[in-house]
Formats: C-alpha cells, structure tokens, sequence
C-alpha cells in the first residue's frame, strides 16, 4: 500500500466525501476516486459504501482506518527523526499564537538560533484551537496555546502565566462597547465572550480579526475593546492611545502551554526552547 493512497482514504473520511477530500489534497476529484478504487483492488475489498452522493465506511474501511492512523503517525515520527539528526541540523516546526508570537517568541528564537545554528525552523501562528488540530496530526512537532490543555495524545506543560487586561480607547467610551477579537478557536476570545456575559452586556456585536496589531488599532480608534495580555500594550505602537482595566483573577490569569504529541521524540532543540521560554517568567 502506498502512503500517498491511505493519507487520502483518511482525507475521504475525515471531509465525509470526494469532493471535500480532494479540496483538502488540493488535487481533482478524479485522483482522489482512482486512489480509494486503486487502493480497494489491492486489498480486495470494498471500503466504502455509496449512497447516492456520500460514503459510508464499510466494515473493511473501519480497519484499514485504524492501521492508516498508525501508519501515517510512524511516517510523521520517522520524518521528524530524520529532521531531527544531530544537535545542529534538521528541522522544527513551532506552533504558536499570535499574541505569543508578538511578546514571548522572538527572545526564544534568538536563543534556540544561538544553540542550534544549524537548525531550520518553521513558525505558524493560529489560533490555540487549530494549534492543537494541527500537533494532533503531526502538522506541527509543539505548539503554544493559551489554556489548560487535556488531552489522551498530547503532552502538555505549563511554561508561565498571562495576565489578561481589558483595553479600550483613551479617547472614546462606550458603555456596552463591541469586542473586537481573534476568530473563534482562540483562548482569550473564550475569555472575553465570558467578561462580556458576567458584565451583563446586552451588546453581542464581535469584529473579528487576524491580527494583534489590527485588533489594538481598531481599539485604539474607538470601534470596541478587546481583552490581551498586559504585556503586549507596552510593545504597542498604540500604547499613547490605549487605557487598561485590571479584571477579576478568574478570567484575568490564563496559563501559556506547551504541546506536544505523546509520541514525540526527545529533543534537544525543544528542551532549549522550553527552557528560553520559562526564562522569561522565572517559571523554571
């Protein structure tokens, strides 16, 4: 069986169809039919059942779907092994959000380019929901992420804690104000949307946007406030422009975690970053 024909049965399984699988592979609906038709002649069986345009597993399918999960796991494990060859070479792909990215990251990489000069690193910012998803399927070798984190396939470690403080306006106020956010998935949005019921808010209005600089902006003219860690204010270039509000400590303190998947291996780059991390918080 080739790996190339199960990473797309999985595909077919996980979008519930062709035509979603093969927008997922990025490829035509006709490779994605000739690799499950490929695939179930090598094994002589039928691994889905049509009905009329969907597909439901068939019991042969349910099997093979087990054994892919874990054959596709030894491919991801065996290329990071390979990427991760000696002290200095290989590769590491990090994970992280974007308000994580703005304030802790960049130290940290100075530190992990210093120790591993020879190591290629790759950074993805999304929000800690999609951070997780990716890790989970080996997208990603760590991820940082804003909450706690319980999962039977992931390791988890807490490296600091986030203050969380509510920012609005200097020049404008609004009694119910919109909450101008990060899309859904994101641990702080979570955070505010719960500052916003327990403050009794009738407004239910979110702007929503991808960046921390857009976000503060926006604040920063007035559109709506928005809750990020105390910190990020003071590397704002709208830091003039901005007031910040202190919040009650069960929304206010908010763990940053380190991910990773259970069956990641040790690595020497990956202690260092943790390390460069707690540094910043005293959290060692």
């Amino acid at each position: 069986m080739e790996l190339l024909s199960l990473r797309t049965f999985q595909a077919v399984v996980e979008e519930g169809g062709v035509l979603s699988a093969s927008r997922k592979l990025n490829t035509v609906q006709s490779n994605v039919t000739t690799r499950i038709k490929r695939l179930e002649a090598e094994l002589g069986a039928e691994l889905f059942y049509r009905k009329g345009r969907g597909l439901e597993l068939a019991p042969a399918g349910r099997v093979l779907l087990e054994y892919s999960h874990q054959l596709l796991q030894l491919e991801s494990r065996a290329g990071a092994a390979v990427r991760q060859v000696g002290e200095q070479t290989g590769e590491l792909r990090i994970g992280t959000m974007e308000t994580f990215a703005a304030l802790r990251l960049p130290p940290a990489l100075k530190t992990l380019r210093q120790l591993h000069a020879g190591l290629t690193l790759r950074v993805e910012t999304h929000t800690s929901a999609t951070l997780i998803e990716r890790v989970l399927n080996h997208k990603l070798d760590c991820a940082f992420v804003g909450g706690v984190v319980d999962h039977p396939e992931l390791q988890a470690q807490e490296l600091l804690q986030e203050e969380l403080v509510l920012v609005r306006s200097k020049q404008h106020s609004h009694s119910q104000p919109a909450l101008i956010l990060f899309r859904e998935g994101c641990a702080y949005r979570a955070r505010a949307l719960t500052w916003q019921r327990e403050c009794g808010h009738q407004s239910n209005e979110v702007m929503e946007l991808g960046t921390l600089d857009g976000i503060l902006g926006c604040v920063a003219v007035g559109l709506g406030c928005t809750l990020v860690p105390r910190q990020v204010i003071a590397l704002s270039r709208y830091q003039q422009d901005l007031c910040v509000e202190a919040l009650p400590p069960h929304l206010a303190m908010i763990p940053t975690v380190l991910i990773q998947h259970r069956n990641a291996l040790p690595l020497k780059a990956m202690a260092t970053l943790i390390d460069a991390v707690s540094s910043q918080s005293g959290f060692e």
